[in-house]
C-alpha cells in the first residue's frame, strides 16, 4: 500500500486539497468579489443577476462534484451540462480570458499548496474553452 498521497484529479484529492467544501465557498467568494471589481471582468458580470448568492451557490456546488467531492449540483439543481448552459450568452475569447482571469486570481489568494493553484487552474481552462468552442458552433 502507497504512503503517498492522491494525485490531484484522483479520487477526492483536488476536493480534499481545495479545503472541502468550506475552501471552495472562499473561493467562489473571492471569484465573485474580483469579478465585481475588476474592469476586464464587467461584461462577464453583467451576465450575472445584481444579487449573486444563486450564482456562488451554484459554482461552489458545481465544483464541489467537479474537484471530486459531494455532487452538490445535481442534488440540488440536477443535471448540468456547461457548455450548454452557457450557450445562450455570447461567450467568446474575451470573456472567456476574463472568467480565468478572475479565477486565477481568486485561486492565488487561496492557501492551497502552488502544485494545486497550477493544477487547478489548468484544468479550469477545459471547460472554459468547451464554453467557447460550443458558442462558435452556435454563431457558424
Amino acid at each position: 500500500m502507497s504512503t503517498q498521497p492522491p494525485r490531484y484529479g484522483s479520487q477526492d484529492a483536488s476536493y480534499q486539497a481545495a479545503g472541502g467544501i468550506e475552501g471552495i465557498r472562499r473561493l467562489v467568494d473571492d471569484f465573485y468579489r474580483i469579478m465585481d471589481t475588476w474592469e476586464p471582468a464587467r461584461t462577464i458580470r453583467d451576465m450575472h443577476a445584481e444579487e449573486l448568492t444563486l450564482a456562488r451557490d451554484k459554482l461552489a456546488c458545481f465544483l464541489s462534484g467537479w474537484l471530486g467531492g459531494p455532487k452538490l449540483f445535481q442534488e440540488r439543481y440536477g443535471q448540468i451540462s456547461i457548455p450548454m448552459f452557457h450557450r445562450t450568452w455570447p461567450i467568446g475569447d474575451a470573456e472567456r480570458d476574463a472568467w480565468l482571469g478572475c479565477m486565477a486570481q481568486a485561486i492565488e489568494l487561496q492557501p492551497y499548496a502552488p502544485a494545486f493553484k497550477e493544477y487547478l487552474l489548468r484544468q479550469l481552462r477545459v471547460p472554459a474553452e468547451r464554453i467557447v468552442a460550443v458558442q462558435r458552433k452556435v454563431e457558424a
